[in-house]
Protein backbone atom coordinates (compact mmCIF):
# COMPACT_ATOMS: atom_id res chain seq x y z
CA UNK A 1 0.00 0.00 0.00
CA UNK A 2 0.79 3.15 -0.79
CA UNK A 3 0.34 6.91 0.64
CA UNK A 4 -1.97 7.40 -2.59
CA UNK A 5 -4.23 4.65 -1.02
CA UNK A 6 -4.46 6.05 2.15
CA UNK A 7 -5.42 9.80 0.62
CA UNK A 8 -8.13 8.37 -1.44
CA UNK A 9 -9.31 6.78 2.31
CA UNK A 10 -9.17 10.08 4.14
CA UNK A 11 -11.16 11.46 1.16
CA UNK A 12 -13.51 9.04 1.50
CA UNK A 13 -14.04 9.93 4.98
CA UNK A 14 -14.39 13.69 4.50
CA UNK A 15 -16.90 13.07 2.27
CA UNK A 16 -18.92 10.48 3.95
CA UNK A 17 -18.66 12.76 7.21
CA UNK A 18 -19.93 15.73 5.25
CA UNK A 19 -22.51 13.73 3.78
CA UNK A 20 -23.36 12.89 7.59
CA UNK A 21 -23.03 15.97 8.92
CA UNK A 22 -25.85 17.38 6.16
CA UNK A 23 -28.54 14.98 7.47
CA UNK A 24 -27.49 16.17 11.29
CA UNK A 25 -28.43 19.79 9.93
CA UNK A 26 -31.97 18.62 8.89
CA UNK A 27 -32.95 16.96 12.71
CA UNK A 28 -34.53 18.82 15.25
CA UNK A 29 -32.74 19.10 18.89
CA UNK A 30 -35.15 16.50 20.18
CA UNK A 31 -33.94 14.12 17.81
CA UNK A 32 -30.53 14.99 18.63
CA UNK A 33 -30.68 14.17 22.14
CA UNK A 34 -32.92 11.45 22.12
CA UNK A 35 -32.89 8.48 23.49
CA UNK A 36 -31.97 5.53 21.79
CA UNK A 37 -30.83 1.72 22.03
CA UNK A 38 -27.07 2.01 20.53
CA UNK A 39 -23.65 1.90 21.49
CA UNK A 40 -24.28 5.63 22.76
CA UNK A 41 -27.30 6.96 24.05
CA UNK A 42 -27.86 9.38 21.52
CA UNK A 43 -27.34 10.55 17.92
CA UNK A 44 -25.14 13.56 19.54
CA UNK A 45 -23.21 11.00 21.93
CA UNK A 46 -22.26 8.97 18.51
CA UNK A 47 -21.42 12.03 16.85
CA UNK A 48 -19.24 13.01 19.90
CA UNK A 49 -17.46 10.10 19.99
CA UNK A 50 -16.69 10.13 16.04
CA UNK A 51 -15.34 13.48 16.31
CA UNK A 52 -13.52 12.89 19.45
CA UNK A 53 -11.77 9.81 17.91
CA UNK A 54 -10.63 11.10 14.78
CA UNK A 55 -9.22 14.54 16.68
CA UNK A 56 -7.27 12.52 18.95
CA UNK A 57 -6.13 10.48 16.47
CA UNK A 58 -3.82 13.92 14.95
CA UNK A 59 -2.90 14.37 18.31
CA UNK A 60 -1.30 10.92 18.44
CA UNK A 61 0.32 11.12 15.43
CA UNK A 62 1.32 14.58 15.71
CA UNK A 63 2.88 13.43 19.31
CA UNK A 64 0.73 16.31 20.74
CA UNK A 65 1.71 16.82 24.81
CA UNK A 66 -1.85 16.32 26.02
CA UNK A 67 -3.65 13.75 23.65
CA UNK A 68 -7.63 14.95 24.42
CA UNK A 69 -10.25 13.12 24.28
CA UNK A 70 -12.92 15.74 23.43
CA UNK A 71 -15.50 13.23 24.50
CA UNK A 72 -14.48 13.39 28.23
CA UNK A 73 -15.36 17.33 28.35
CA UNK A 74 -17.04 18.95 25.58
CA UNK A 75 -19.91 20.97 26.29
CA UNK A 76 -20.82 22.41 22.91
CA UNK A 77 -23.79 23.01 21.24
CA UNK A 78 -24.95 20.78 17.81
CA UNK A 79 -23.20 23.15 15.69
CA UNK A 80 -19.72 23.05 17.00
CA UNK A 81 -19.71 19.49 17.38
CA UNK A 82 -20.36 19.23 13.67
CA UNK A 83 -18.07 22.16 13.37
CA UNK A 84 -15.29 19.91 15.38
CA UNK A 85 -16.06 16.65 13.60
CA UNK A 86 -15.67 18.93 10.19
CA UNK A 87 -12.15 19.84 11.48
CA UNK A 88 -11.03 16.40 12.69
CA UNK A 89 -11.75 14.97 9.32
CA UNK A 90 -9.88 17.78 7.26
CA UNK A 91 -7.34 17.61 9.54
CA UNK A 92 -6.30 13.97 9.02
CA UNK A 93 -6.29 14.50 5.51
CA UNK A 94 -3.84 17.76 5.96
CA UNK A 95 -1.55 15.85 7.75
CA UNK A 96 -1.81 12.47 5.97
CA UNK A 97 -0.70 15.07 2.63
CA UNK A 98 2.58 16.08 5.15
CA UNK A 99 3.18 12.87 6.29
CA UNK A 100 6.47 10.93 4.08
CA UNK A 101 5.30 7.70 2.43
CA UNK A 102 8.27 5.87 3.41
CA UNK A 103 6.79 6.83 7.27
CA UNK A 104 4.24 4.96 7.36
CA UNK A 105 5.21 1.90 8.61
CA UNK A 106 6.62 3.58 11.60
CA UNK A 107 4.99 3.49 14.87
CA UNK A 108 2.72 5.71 16.72
CA UNK A 109 2.40 5.41 20.54
CA UNK A 110 -1.20 6.17 21.74
CA UNK A 111 -3.53 5.81 24.62
CA UNK A 112 -6.29 3.75 25.44
CA UNK A 113 -9.38 6.19 27.27
CA UNK A 114 -9.54 4.40 30.06
CA UNK A 115 -5.73 3.90 30.66
CA UNK A 116 -2.90 1.72 29.14
CA UNK A 117 -0.90 2.49 25.91
CA UNK A 118 0.19 0.91 22.85
CA UNK A 119 1.54 1.17 19.73
CA UNK A 120 0.72 0.16 15.63
CA UNK A 121 2.29 1.66 12.56
CA UNK A 122 0.86 4.41 11.23
CA UNK A 123 -0.26 2.73 8.51
CA UNK A 124 -2.39 0.67 10.66
CA UNK A 125 -3.47 3.85 12.69
CA UNK A 126 -4.48 5.30 10.05
CA UNK A 127 -6.65 2.36 7.73
CA UNK A 128 -8.10 1.76 11.90
CA UNK A 129 -9.47 5.16 12.46
CA UNK A 130 -11.07 5.45 9.10
CA UNK A 131 -13.04 1.74 9.66
CA UNK A 132 -13.67 3.18 13.15
CA UNK A 133 -15.52 6.51 11.78
CA UNK A 134 -17.28 3.72 8.68
CA UNK A 135 -18.63 1.68 12.01
CA UNK A 136 -19.86 4.30 14.15
CA UNK A 137 -21.62 6.13 11.11
CA UNK A 138 -23.66 3.36 10.35
CA UNK A 139 -24.97 3.10 13.64
CA UNK A 140 -25.73 7.14 12.93
CA UNK A 141 -27.99 5.37 10.04
CA UNK A 142 -29.86 3.75 12.42
CA UNK A 143 -30.26 5.99 15.28
CA UNK A 144 -31.22 8.62 12.77
CA UNK A 145 -33.96 6.21 11.79
CA UNK A 146 -35.01 5.55 15.00
CA UNK A 147 -35.43 9.04 15.87
CA UNK A 148 -37.54 9.73 12.80
CA UNK A 149 -35.01 10.78 10.11
CA UNK A 150 -34.86 8.77 7.03
CA UNK A 151 -33.59 11.16 4.36
CA UNK A 152 -30.26 9.16 3.89
CA UNK A 153 -28.38 8.02 0.80
CA UNK A 154 -25.50 5.40 0.66
CA UNK A 155 -22.24 6.39 1.92
CA UNK A 156 -20.32 3.34 1.33
CA UNK A 157 -16.91 3.77 0.02
CA UNK A 158 -18.22 1.86 -3.74
CA UNK A 159 -20.71 4.59 -3.73
CA UNK A 160 -17.55 7.10 -2.85
CA UNK A 161 -15.40 5.48 -5.75
CA UNK A 162 -18.23 5.49 -8.19
CA UNK A 163 -18.78 9.38 -8.12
Amino acid sequence: MNKTYFLQLADYNVWANAKAISWLQQISDAQWEQDVASSFRSVRQTVLHIASAEKIWIDFWTKAAAPAFISATFNGGKHELMTTWEQASAGMRAFLMTYPEEALMHPVLFKYPRGGEAQLPFMQTFTHIINHSTYHRGQLVTLLRQVGFTGMSSIDLATFYRQ
